[in-house]
């Protein structure tokens, strides 16, 4: 292919995907907010909205397709600029606070105020960190290695020398984060000060003491589950830490590489954060307030329930994934096995997820800033919380996320066919499985955003 005629296709394709997004926008324009915001009803009916989201995908894998010259593919993903080198006094800085933060959200948790909207500790762990902090990860850079206090701590601390079981791999990490989702879940974590100060106690104990056990270096690659999640969305983002500084990169152009994951486990966790944030957003449906009442009202406990649809829902958007990857294997008629393609497709599926958790908190960070920055400003006494009424059209900028998610994630798996297959058309045709699972993610999680918030039930 020409570079006149690769321009031009990559015009085409390019005017064709701003005017189909055009076009959904319209459709997507009154689509209902998530979690914690106002839920307006769709002004489209439902089935036409949820096959626009899932024809924007198709369309995207259509126009993707035409995009075969490996050259030229390469290039954008191994296009790269300096930005600086690393400073040793703002990364002692950065662990300074970052212990700092700490130390402030368990004194503030136990002797705050109780009302979650004036405790500096609720705003910061949920609308600070998680909400706004997260959005930056895969935004811009992941920052997380220099203000992680628990390891600042661990690094100070004496460690041993026991081995680590290497049959565990990353499955610790997967049970930890279903473990943390669901406490967040079924506990008043996310209003309960005192609550929440104790679960980051016990998260400490139990982190610097496997750090203390096993090495800070192998605990925090491989066991800790906040540091995987910042690893995993850091690897999205455009702004990359090397060992000479920081790089600049386009966004999602790491994911392509090879032995991002290495094995089945860390397959799993890629699989886990998509389908956490995706069940975070499931159990404030009324679909799921109407199944856990009628489960509940038979006599089985609502922590269970929800420990059961949790579980129950990561293992089918695991089989699928399987399913997918024995699928390609077949399609592309090719040596590898399903297992290796499951490994090379899975860093493909991250902007997905970091795509929904930034439609899902961006509005609520957006919304509860001014009482976080207000009760920063006077952490003793903070001032009457400050609610932000976001305008109609937010809603249909949620979508928009989710929307770009899946597009930039069909391009990732792309890229990484044509890098993974020696001959064209295996690439195209081992995508065919994984653009249909993403299709499928894309109508259920915009189904989800599509619903008015509700409260979880019995939790």
């Amino acid at each position: 292919m020409s570079g006149r005629t690769r321009t031009r296709s990559l015009d085409v394709a390019l005017a064709a995907t701003v005017v189909l997004t055009a076009l959904t926008g319209r459709a997507l324009a009154h689509g209902g907010s998530l979690r914690g915001a106002s839920g307006d009803s769709l002004s489209v009916p439902t089935w036409l909205f949820l096959l626009t989201g899932g024809g924007v995908v198709s369309a995207s894998f259509l126009l993707a397709s035409f995009v075969t010259d490996r050259a030229f593919i390469r290039s954008l993903h191994d296009w790269r600029r300096r930005l600086a080198t690393l400073n040793d006094h703002l990364v002692t800085a950065t662990r300074v606070v970052g212990v700092f933060a700490l130390a402030v959200v368990v004194v503030a948790g136990f002797v705050g105020p109780s009302a979650p909207r004036r405790n500096i500790a609720i705003l910061v762990v949920w609308v600070g960190w998680w909400a706004g902090f997260t959005a930056t990860t895969y935004l811009v850079g992941n920052a997380w290695p220099a203000i992680n206090p628990w390891r600042t701590i661990a690094d100070l601390l004496p460690t041993g020398t026991t081995d680590y079981p290497e049959r565990l791999g990353a499955w610790p990490s997967v049970a930890g984060l279903l473990a943390l989702v669901w406490l967040e879940v079924v506990s008043p974590l996310a209003s309960d000060p005192d609550l929440l100060a104790g679960v980051v106690l016990v998260y400490s104990a139990v982190t610097l003491a496997g750090a203390a056990v096993y090495g800070t270096d192998r605990w925090f690659d491989t066991v800790d589950p906040v540091a995987r999640v910042f690893r995993y969305y850091g690897r999205v983002a455009p702004v990359q830490r090397t060992d000479d500084g920081f790089e600049l990169r386009l966004p999602g152009a790491r994911l392509a590489e090879t032995k991002l994951v290495t094995g089945f486990d860390e397959v799993a966790f890629v699989v886990a954060l998509l389908w956490v944030t995706t069940y975070d957003g499931l159990v404030a449906t009324d679909l799921w307030a109407d199944a856990a009442r009628a489960v509940v009202g038979v006599g089985v406990p609502p922590r269970v329930v929800y420990l059961a649809a949790l579980l129950a829902g990561y293992a089918l958007f695991l089989g699928v994934y399987w399913l997918a990857a024995r699928l390609a294997q077949r399609s592309a008629d090719t040596y590898l096995t399903p297992a290796a393609i499951a490994r090379r497709f899975a860093p493909s599926l991250l902007p997905i997820a970091a795509g929904y958790h930034l439609a899902h908190y961006l509005g609520y960070f957006l919304a509860l800033s001014p009482t976080l920055f207000g009760a920063l400003a006077s952490p003793l006494s903070p001032p009457q919380a400050v609610v932000v009424v976001l305008p109609a059209w937010f809603s249909g900028l949620q979508m928009s996320f989710v929307l770009l998610g899946h597009l930039l994630a069909v391009w990732v798996a792309h890229a990484t066919a044509y890098r993974l297959f020696p001959m064209r058309l295996q690439a195209v045709r081992s995508q065919y499985a994984l653009v249909v699972v993403m299709i499928l993610y894309t109508m259920s999680s915009m189904w989800i955003v599509s619903q008015p918030s509700v409260d979880p039930p019995y939790v």
